[in-house]
């Protein structure tokens, strides 16, 4: 098992358990950094490693009329401030190669969306930069063709892989979550990334927008947490309600705390067994 550096965070092989987390989109400074703080908070409190997670575009949307972030420029910028303010590793999406060379300056992780894990240039292009990549499994593919996409990161050189499981599509507007994939991809020889809201969303299930069931995220989280994975990735929201994208399937910041409690007792045991 390859360990993985992320700043001052090392996950993979027998370390604890990090977390990735943040709202699903940047909604203007104040906000996204207030939501960081309290999570940061949070993970400190309880000793876990945090990873800031935001996107500054999303571009996978329901509707043309979605929401979709501050775009590239002033995604980074913002992202900048909250990594310097924080002093945290940050993640965020990329969706073209075009996008590369400026995210490259600011995010300690590129991640290659879902739908875009299959897109050779995106996928290459982002390893060429030696940065963390970290690829979320498609809704359409099985565990073990992320071989194939491993094997794109390597061959520019890049060992620095995450390897992301968000659910797989099972007939109309719902995902479910394999269990069993999250050992099958871990056994690809790399970290792996369980992430607990979006394999709760619905997706499009509301029309135009898509749904979600974030009262079964505890659930899935823990499960997942006993299979072994390296990191848990959620999105979080201090009032999902009003969040601008993906508020049905995203946690209360108040729910946190006592979901990375279990998190860490069960990683504990688990962690025995990897």
């Amino acid at each position: 098992m390859n360990t993985v550096n992320i700043g001052p965070i090392t996950v993979g092989g027998k370390n604890p358990i990090a977390l990735i987390a943040g709202p699903c989109v940047i909604e203007g400074m104040e906000r996204t950094l207030r939501i960081g703080r309290e999570i940061k908070a949070i993970a400190a409190k309880l000793g876990v490693p945090y990873i800031f997670k935001a996107s500054f575009d999303k571009a996978n949307r329901s509707s043309y009329q979605s929401f979709r972030g501050p775009g590239l420029e002033e995604g980074l910028r913002i992202l900048a401030a909250i990594k310097q303010e924080l002093q945290v590793p940050i993640v965020s999406d990329i969706h073209e190669v075009t996008q590369i060379d400026a995210a490259k300056e600011v995010l300690d992780i590129l991640q290659i969306p879902a739908f875009l894990c299959r897109q050779t240039d995106l996928v290459h292009q982002a390893a060429l930069t030696g940065k963390v990549v970290n690829v979320k499994k498609g809704q359409f593919l099985a565990p073990w063709d992320m071989k194939n996409v491993v094997d794109k990161i390597r061959e520019a050189g890049n060992e620095n892989i995450l390897l992301t499981e968000r659910g797989a599509s099972f007939g109309y507007n719902n995902l479910v979550t394999d269990m069993r994939s999250l050992a099958i991809m871990r056994g690809l020889g790399y970290p792996v990334v369980f992430d607990a809201t979006h394999c709760v969303q619905l997706p499009g299930g509301a029309g135009t927008t898509s749904s979600g069931q974030r009262e079964f995220v505890p659930y899935l989280t823990r499960a997942a947490v006993a299979t072994g994975i390296d990191v848990l990735f959620t999105e979080v929201h201090d009032n999902p309600p009003e969040a601008l994208s993906d508020g049905p399937n995203m946690l209360y910041i108040e729910q946190l705390e006592e979901l990375l409690k279990d998190v860490q007792a069960i990683d504990a045991v688990a962690r025995k067994h990897k």
